[in-house]
């Protein structure tokens, strides 16, 4: 496949991440447009030729998701009638990756159907901390499955506080602090939840030793900041210092999200352009690890 021309492209979803990619592989993204027409559909057309080439599509599934994916497949729709030889989705972020499973019937398995619209238009995914690993299993195509947990430690070893102790929201998040508490050798906690009634309301009780650290809190996203809000509430009740950092590989930053973490004592927020963070109305201190160089790395690979 050296042969193959390298092409990179991108939806309207994350431009400044595609752009970011195609400097570091030292390409011009592909040249196209999309829009919105007056009823609502997406018209996406390449201004230039892929014929043969090795193309690669960045567009994280995000808010707007249904627009967003459509974007997508449209995209790749394009570059195969265009000869495309091979089309690769750069998803970084995937929505629709905690529904993949039934938790009561009637409902679908919302993963699956996603999957199953990729596995359609493109020959191989590459994507960044997924909600979970078996999700891989959902896809016909072989995936890539990129993980932003070293590059998010080096930017936290940068902003560590005094006494700082790494933190687990909930359970599901146990098994990522611990990869951070192994790169970063720091102390661990974890909070769980009790849940008293089949209402929303839960006791949290925290294992480990919180009294007098500065709690860093570490998840896979930040969508509306209510895991964080709560468990930050419980850890301040457990005599924390007030000096609180959130960690996350996606930051969705959705829905009452921006009040709810405007309330907590937060010194930083870190989490990487998964989704893009140009313009969020962000009062607070947000630092942002690009995935610009391990995203061209993995495309580099593949492509020879």
């Amino acid at each position: 496949s050296h042969d193959l021309s390298l092409f990179v492209m991108h939806g309207r979803a994350n431009v400044h991440l595609a752009r970011g990619v195609a400097e570091v592989l030292g390409i011009e993204p592909v040249s196209c447009t999309a829009e919105d027409f007056p009823d609502g559909e997406i018209h996406v057309r390449l201004l230039e030729s892929v014929r043969g080439g090795d193309v690669f599509i960045v567009q994280p599934v995000d808010p707007p998701i249904a627009q967003n994916l459509l974007e997508l497949m449209l995209l790749s729709d394009a570059v195969r009638r265009e000869g495309a030889f091979r089309v690769t989705a750069v998803i970084p972020y995937l929505g629709y990756s905690r529904q993949d499973r039934r938790s009561c019937s009637g409902e679908p398995v919302g993963a699956r159907v996603i999957a199953d619209i990729l596995n359609s238009g493109f020959d191989r995914l590459i994507t960044v901390d997924l909600h979970k690993q078996s999700l891989e299993g959902f896809f016909a195509i072989p995936v890539e499955h990129l993980s932003a947990v070293s590059l998010l430690a080096q930017t936290l070893q940068k902003n560590l506080p005094d006494n700082p102790v790494l933190v687990a929201p909930d359970l599901g998040a146990a098994k990522l602090v611990n990869q951070y508490a192994e790169i970063l050798d720091l102390p661990v906690a974890y909070l769980y939840k009790v849940r008293k009634s089949g209402k929303e309301v839960s006791v949290r009780s925290i294992v480990g030793n919180i009294n007098g650290f500065s709690p860093i809190l570490v998840d896979d996203m930040i969508s509306t900041g209510g895991t964080m809000m709560k468990g930050v509430e419980a850890l301040l009740a457990g005599h924390c210092l007030p000096d609180v950092t959130l960690v996350a590989s996606h930051g969705l930053f959705v829905g009452k999200a921006m009040e709810n973490l405007e309330k907590l004592p937060l010194k930083k927020v870190i989490v990487t352009d998964s989704i893009s963070q140009e313009n969020r109305p962000l009062e607070m201190a947000i630092e942002v690890a690009g995935l610009q160089l391990l995203i061209a790395e993995i495309i580099t690979r593949l492509h020879e």
